[in-house]
């Protein structure tokens, strides 16, 4: 291609053009210019991308893909990027005033305050009371992997003395091997600078270690760690206040109560008192719907809480669901509700399932609609469309962790408008984490009944003799025994191998793909003790309690989740008789880091009651999931789950210091002297020009989003808009844009440009982390209420729009980490 001249100033005009593309991290443009130090300020801009006359040929250094124009074109771009981040949010949720926010924001205040207090028993720190997961460094093991909150990633060898620089008495010292060499630190200042090294859902061993004489890497990474922290906050913020302004009468005091508790024949635990206690006031005291999580061990009584909540409401004469993961743990809460409700003849209990006709199933969602039936219990099809509630007033999620994305999405729906109840030992990582927050309410019952007794684990590889040793000792005492399997493969050929080893045994199997009545009437035997082994798959990891099964077998333990282990042990131990849980492995050397991590916690959480501290565990191990549809666990991967976590509490201790406050967009001030005419061959082109222009104006007015929808319908219909008018439309996204940052002036002198505003240096400083070019954030300061930068050079008044345009899109990217109001 013919060598193309370009100028100095379109070079410059070029380069902030891209500077905010994220596909391009660096350009490189040759040209000859007389002036060595004009060159070497360009070269400030540029470093590695391809550009060709008329843009029609871009690659970038990541890889050889061709990119589109229309990537390159600032509007589109900042359009994409608006949809982009608005494409999880809600955009019908109403906005929130001043005063409103105020006072939202300091009931999640005390709500994170209360979750702290209840979910955590780890030790405040003096200074402000933070929350500290920082690691005691005799703990640690030689290989271990630390993060330094200063200085990075880094490998643990060992703690030892050494004289000081001073030469006086020999003091411990931590050492640490980086990237580039060994630093030794004091105990005493280790124990305060270092966390174990945890990644979600990757090998322990990251990929590098930091240096200890650069420390540029590790800060970037501690800086884009903090940014998505502070994303997740206020994604939450939004979550929880959206929730907070939805509002329900509170439930009677419910007089009957009293009579319906006697009917529960146990002495409640100190915890389940203030569980029910939680619940109530919930229900009876609030204005605003319940979303409380029930987290406690198989057999410590979280559906007495549940059964409690739900006489509450159905008393009122709302209508109260009860969701179960699987259809053999919906009948046994069925035959409970029954049982309690048997007294209260008003009250109609139903069970929607697939061992119904279809004639049964039609009945049921007639009287559901008409509101016939006040008690509905049943799986996921209690979720779908043609099932529709006259009054839905309680929803109750008993494992929450056993349904999959869309249910989960579907139950997530419903918290906006109804009371919402789930139970669980182990709850799902992100439904912790909102606990762990305090942006979800959370009763916690660890105390275990008084006759409980905690259930004996055994870990070891497989051998046929072991288990028959096993089985016999528990059909010796007169019980009954589960016998697990990861598959359905593998059944009968356990079955093959223990009927010769128990002739006179009843033996069944059992799993989901069996025809509804036969696996009902396998159950059904099982509970009766006719059935003396069940070797089954994990359809009976929730909810069964059969007193007299005291004895569990896990084979291929390995290829089984912490928390679903944990719920296949306590289908044993449910009466005072000592229970047994063995796990076999198929050989240690097979296991992945994972599932050795997975079998040590499980060994580790023997006692009764550490379902809540099991999570946790399963968190680090696992990751957090897909928290909030988008936000994966990169970036928490950045600095390590510990780490993250003190952020994360540091961020929602400082909630108030990142909120940014909106102006009206007519208080907006540009004084850029630029006022292009449209062409009369355009105006003719369209159909009524100043309407359009005045639709323009209002769509800016109203937000961003509708000014982006203008935008594309006006390009919908007639193309891509003349230069003049794009001019125009980047002068209304400016002030559009300003207006969300509470910029209330922008204005040029020379080659200064100062934007007034009413956003504090700590938001500030939070949109100069989270933004994408390094060259805005290394020229922005902020100045006394004022945000200033000086361009290399004085720009021609079109291109100096088109610099503010992008240096305004990009602080407003920024927006997403930013409470607003």
């Amino acid at each position: 291609m013919a060598a193309t001249n370009f100028s100095l100033l379109q070079i410059s005009d070029f380069c902030f053009k891209l500077s905010s593309n994220p596909q391009i991290s660096t350009i490189s443009i040759n040209f000859k210019c007389p002036c060595r130090h004009q060159c070497r300020k360009v070269r400030l801009l540029v470093c590695n991308a391809v550009y060709t006359e008329g843009g029609s040929r871009t690659k970038s250094s990541l890889g050889k893909e061709k990119v589109s124009d229309s990537e390159f074109e600032p509007i589109s771009a900042l359009n994409e990027r608006i949809r982009r981040d608005h494409g999880t949010r809600d955009a019908a949720k109403p906005g929130l005033d001043s005063k409103e926010a105020e006072k939202y924001i300091q009931l999640v205040k005390q709500q994170q305050q209360r979750g702290l207090e209840k979910l955590k028993g780890r030790s405040k720190e003096e200074s402000g009371g933070v929350i500290s997961y920082r690691v005691d460094p005799y703990t640690l093991k030689s290989g271990d992997y630390v993060v330094h909150k200063k200085v990075g990633i880094g490998r643990f060898v060992g703690i030892k003395f050494d004289l000081p620089k001073d030469g006086t008495e020999p003091i411990e010292y931590v050492f640490i091997e980086y990237g580039d060499g060994m630093a030794k630190l004091p105990v005493k200042q280790a124990s305060r600078m270092l966390y174990r090294y945890n990644l979600p859902n990757e090998p322990k061993k990251p990929r590098t270690l930091s240096k200890i004489n650069d420390k540029s890497a590790w800060e970037k990474r501690r800086t884009k760690g903090k940014v998505a922290v502070q994303k997740m906050v206020v994604d939450l913020m939004e979550l929880y206040l959206h929730r907070l302004k939805q509002k329900r009468p509170p439930y009677p005091k419910c007089l009957a109560m009293a009579e319906f508790t006697t009917q529960f024949l146990y002495e409640p635990t100190p915890d389940q008192k203030q569980a029910f206690i939680d619940v109530e006031k919930d229900l009876t005291e609030r204005e605003t719907p319940m979303d409380r999580l029930i987290c406690g061990d198989v057999g410590f009584g979280k559906t007495e809480v549940a059964l409690r909540a739900v006489f509450c409401v159905v008393s009122a004469g709302k209508q109260a669901m009860i969701l179960a993961p699987t259809i053999v743990l919906a009948k046994q809460h069925f035959d409970v509700i029954s049982q309690r409700f048997s007294m209260y003849p008003n009250i109609k209990v139903g069970l929607l399932s697939r061992f119904q006709t279809k004639g049964e199933k039609e009945e049921y969602l007639r009287q559901i609609k008409k509101g016939e039936l006040d008690i509905i219990v049943g799986t996921h099809s209690l979720l779908g469309n043609r099932v529709v509630y006259n009054n839905l007033g309680l929803l109750v999620v008993d494992e929450e962790q056993r349904f999959g994305v869309k249910q989960k999405e579907k139950i997530a729906s419903f918290k906006t408008s109804v009371d919402v109840l789930t139970l669980s030992a182990t709850p799902i990582p992100r439904t912790l984490y909102l606990a762990l927050t305090g942006f979800r309410d959370a009763s916690l019952i660890s105390t275990p009944p008084p006759e409980r007794v905690p259930i004996k684990t055994q870990l070891s590889a497989f051998s046929k003799e072991n288990v028959v040793s096993a089985i016999k000792y528990e059909l010796d005492r007169g019980g009954q025994v589960f016998y697990v399997l990861p598959r359905i493969k593998g059944l009968e050929e356990v079955m093959g191998f223990l009927e010769p080893s128990f002739p006179d045994v009843e033996i069944a199997i059992a799993h989901g793909k069996q025809y509804s009545k036969q696996l009902e009437e396998t159950m059904e035997n099982f509970s009766l003790g006719k059935t003396k082994i069940l070797i089954c798959t994990n359809i009976v990891e929730s909810g069964l309690d059969i007193q007299n099964a005291n004895t569990i077998i896990i084979q291929d333990v390995q290829q089984f989740g912490l928390a679903q282990l944990y719920q296949l042990r306590g289908r044993v131990g449910r009466a005072d008789k000592e229970a047994y849980a063995y796990l076999f492995y198929p050989d240690k050397s097979l296991l992945s880091d994972q599932a050795l991590e997975r079998l040590s916690a499980l060994e580790e959480c023997r006692e009764l009651g550490q379902g809540f501290q099991l999570a946790e565990r399963d968190m680090g191990i696992r990751g957090f999931g897909n928290i909030f549809g988008e936000q994966q666990t990169g970036d928490v991967g950045n600095v390590g789950i510990d780490l993250f976590f003190e952020m994360l509490f540091e961020s929602l201790s400082k909630v108030e210091e990142h909120r940014i406050k909106s102006i009206p967009f007519q208080e907006v001030q540009l004084d850029i002297n630029i006022n292009p005419h449209l062409s009369s061959e355009y105006i003719n082109y369209l159909e009524n020009p100043m309407e359009l222009i005045n639709d323009a104006e209002k769509a800016a007015e109203k937000d961003i989003l509708s000014l982006v929808q203008f935008t594309e319908d006006l390009r919908r219909q007639y193309g891509k808009e003349p230069n003049s008018m794009e001019i125009l439309l980047k002068k209304l996204y400016v002030k559009r844009m300003a207006a969300d940052l509470g910029i209330n002036r922008i204005y040029v002198i020379g080659r200064m440009v100062g934007m007034e505003t009413n956003m504090t240096k700590n938001v500030f400083r939070m949109i100069k982390d989270s933004m994408a070019s390094d060259v805005l954030r290394s020229s922005l300061i902020y100045d006394d209420g004022q945000i200033k930068t000086e361009l290399l050079l004085e720009l021609p008044r079109e291109q100096l729009l088109n610099w503010i345009f992008q240096c305004i899109g990009e602080l407003h990217a920024s927006l997403p980490a930013l409470i607003k109001y």
